[in-house]
């Protein structure tokens, strides 16, 4: 053990950005995920990834939003049996809304009802437009 021995305060020499900050300069815009499709297995996860950076996961019923600058991406989802990428060009003060969902074809029907799993689909879509208020 060290006695009468402090470690000097460690000060940045200048202040950190917050994380997943944009350019200041340019308006954000959002993305929001939901999965909420009828047609949905509602079974295991879907993992949902901007540019390779993880961004949270959906289960069944659930949606995410999160910002994103502008310019070019890749939105991907993935729920561990395959993945499907979405290619974007995002503009400044873009809402930019998509539905996932996980689906089971006529083979994986039969094999999660006798054997709890099988082969699910994954994919994106941009979602119906909302209804005026």
């Amino acid at each position: 053990m060290l006695h009468g021995c402090a470690l000097p305060a460690i000060t940045p020499d200048s202040a950190m950005p917050p994380e997943n900050s944009a350019d200041a300069s340019l308006p954000a815009a959002k993305i929001t995920i939901t999965r909420d499709s009828p047609d949905d297995v509602q079974t295991r996860q879907i993992e949902i990834y901007l540019d390779g950076q993880h961004k949270g996961e959906l289960l069944f019923g659930d949606a995410l939003t999160f910002p994103v600058a502008p310019g070019r991406h890749t939105l991907r989802v993935d729920n561990t049996w395959n993945h499907k990428d979405l290619e974007l060009d995002v503009s400044a003060g873009n809402d930019l809304r998509f539905l996932t969902k996980s689906k089971a074809g006529q083979l994986s029907r039969f094999l999660l009802i006798a054997f709890g799993a099988g082969p699910i689909h994954v994919s994106i879509e941009p979602a119906p437009p909302r209804a005026a208020s």
